[in-house]
């Protein structure tokens, strides 16, 4: 293993965490690559390397940021940058730690996974023909919901057939909205379009066809209470939604399994593109700052960049010879 440099130094601490720490090989060649960047760096200022200051180790992550490195790479290197000088201040060289106060920045938040408005609609227009009606029903309205509503999944198993005093949601039909309990214990009311609502009236008349449905009210009352429910006759759980919406996305041809939370970033997304109203989604989406929802308008302008620069004459350079 080649993990020469040009200062003794580093070479002592490099020997120092080989032996002493015993860090892996691996990790002991990406610590001589990192100590090399920093010896060049100081060399590059006319400095040693016991006289770089802090304000040094920020300029010289300015310039790997700058140059595209990602903030997790960048942190490695302060990482190990902070233990080199730590091991200095131990060995009495330096005073303090130039690297202590410095952090890399924050990764760019990522995008949420939103369906394209035809899939959202392949997925909640599927009818399984191999599916029993039973299940068949049950999770098109489940599907219907989350898209239609842009409920969380916990939101979604937290419905109950009626509204109670104990019921954390529920579906009023004739009004056509849910009353759901989301993050923070914060109640909202969502409206239920019509076909969610439809959706929701096929699996309301099969709903009672359990057959253990019975022993489940004496068993376990508020699970069997449930508006979605097992053939067990008590409550789905989150895991069953995920498990169930996975097989039907890709019984819908879909290219990736869906999961529920991408169907509440479709149901925001898609409303965005249509409306643009940012404060209307943040109220159905429950949302406490309207900082959170905006992360949907920067998923809206993705899908209009990505419409540009398919569809508009102007959008690529054309290549020799007029091809694109």
């Amino acid at each position: 293993m080649d993990t020469s440099t040009e200062s003794p130094l580093v070479e002592r601490y490099l020997e120092h965490v080989r032996v002493e720490r015993r860090l892996a090989d691996r990790t002991v060649e990406l610590y001589a690559i990192h100590l090399e960047t920093l010896i060049e760096n100081a060399a590059a200022a006319g400095l040693a390397l016991e006289q770089v200051q802090t304000a040094h180790v920020r300029r010289w992550m300015a310039q790997l940021h700058s140059a595209g490195r990602e903030s997790r790479g960048i942190a490695l290197v302060l990482s190990c940058w902070r233990g080199f000088y730590r091991w200095l201040g131990h060995e009495g060289r330096i005073g303090s730690n130039p690297v202590q106060d410095v952090h890399a920045p924050k990764a760019a938040r990522p995008l949420p996974k939103a369906l394209a408005v035809d899939e959202a609609v392949q997925l909640a227009q599927l009818h399984d023909e191999e599916a029993d009606p039973w299940t068949e029903a049950r999770d098109r309205a489940i599907v219907e919901l989350l898209y239609g509503c842009g409920l969380r999944v916990g939101e979604l198993t937290g419905l109950d057939l009626r509204a109670s005093n104990t019921a954390r949601g529920w579906v009023d039909l004739d009004a056509q909205e849910a009353s759901v309990l989301g993050k923070g214990s914060k109640r909202r009311t969502v409206p239920v379009g019509a076909k969610a609502a439809e959706a929701l009236a096929d699996w309301l008349a099969r709903r009672e066809d359990c057959a253990a449905l019975p022993a489940a009210r004496l068993r376990d009352p508020a699970g069997a209470a449930a508006l979605f429910i097992g053939r067990t006759g008590t409550r789905l759980s989150p895991h069953a939604i995920w498990r169930q919406l996975r097989q039907r996305s890709l019984k819908a041809g879909l290219a990736a399994p869906v999961h529920p939370h991408m169907l509440r970033h479709s149901f925001a997304s898609h409303l965005l593109q249509s409306s643009s109203d940012l404060r209307a989604v943040q109220e159905l989406l429950g949302h406490a700052s309207i900082s959170t929802t905006q992360v949907y308008t920067r998923l809206d302008f993705q899908h209009l960049a990505k419409a540009y620069d398919a569809a508009h004459p102007r959008a690529r350079v054309k290549e020799e010879g007029g091809k694109k």
